[in-house]
């Protein structure tokens, strides 16, 4: 089988098992080059939304401005890869981006008496379809009298670019007792569910098999 004919037998993957994190698919006389570039492009691949830029208003923890932009990034953002663009394919083609291919959030964690723990609830974002995958990550620790405000932009990337665009935590490829099967185990980060990664990495692939043909093909004129 080759990847073309993989792509029109997708329906026919059988889901070993499934939850809100996790999948795991049994590829059945898929070519290993081919199962093993579906693993990679699960893994990295695949674009999903994470803050890339940050600017401090305000800032008196004991953070740093560069520490606190870096634990920003880090948070997984929900992704609704139906309604966005990648910078590079939005047609605004703008350094400044547009409300398809960028959201901002922001941070105001007003003034306290008490030490406290910012936490990522506390993000609020301009489209309700981009947010953090969890109430509960863990920003920074303000003493009293300390403050944080920011605004954060975010847009889609992939993880061949920075680890913080990956989509999947883990993307493993195992070998069964039959040679023309292996199973393929994605888990998501929260930001795509796992059937959205394996069939967006699926389009992927074909997508850049597609390319890699035509530039063969201009060669060989």
């Amino acid at each position: 089988m080759d990847f073309k004919d993989f792509l029109q037998d997708l329906s026919s993957l059988e889901v070993i098992s499934k939850d809100n994190q996790k999948i795991a698919i049994k590829l059945k006389d898929v070519p290993l080059q081919y199962a093993n570039a579906l693993r990679r492009v699960c893994l990295n691949g695949v674009p999903v939304f994470a803050i890339d830029t940050v600017d401090i208003i305000e800032n008196t923890s004991v953070l740093p401005d560069e520490g606190l932009a870096h634990r920003l990034g880090l948070i997984p953002l929900k992704t609704d890869l139906a309604r966005f663009n990648e910078p590079s394919k939005c047609e605004c083609q703008s350094e400044s981006g547009c409300s398809n291919c960028k959201v901002m959030l922001v941070l105001d964690s007003g003034d306290s008496d008490v030490t406290r723990s910012v936490l990522s609830n506390e993000l609020s974002s301009e489209d309700d379809s981009v947010k953090p995958t969890s109430d509960k990550i863990p920003i920074v620790q303000l003493a009293p009298g300390q403050r944080i405000k920011v605004e954060c932009y975010a847009r889609l990337g992939r993880g061949t670019e920075h680890a913080k665009w990956n989509a999947a935590t883990i993307s493993t490829l195992t070998e069964t007792e039959k040679g023309d099967e292996r199973v393929l185990t994605v888990e998501s980060t929260g930001a795509l569910n796992p059937e959205q990664i394996i069939i967006s990495g699926v389009n992927e692939v074909g997508n850049r098999l597609g390319e890699f043909k035509e530039m063969i093909s201009q060669i060989e004129e």
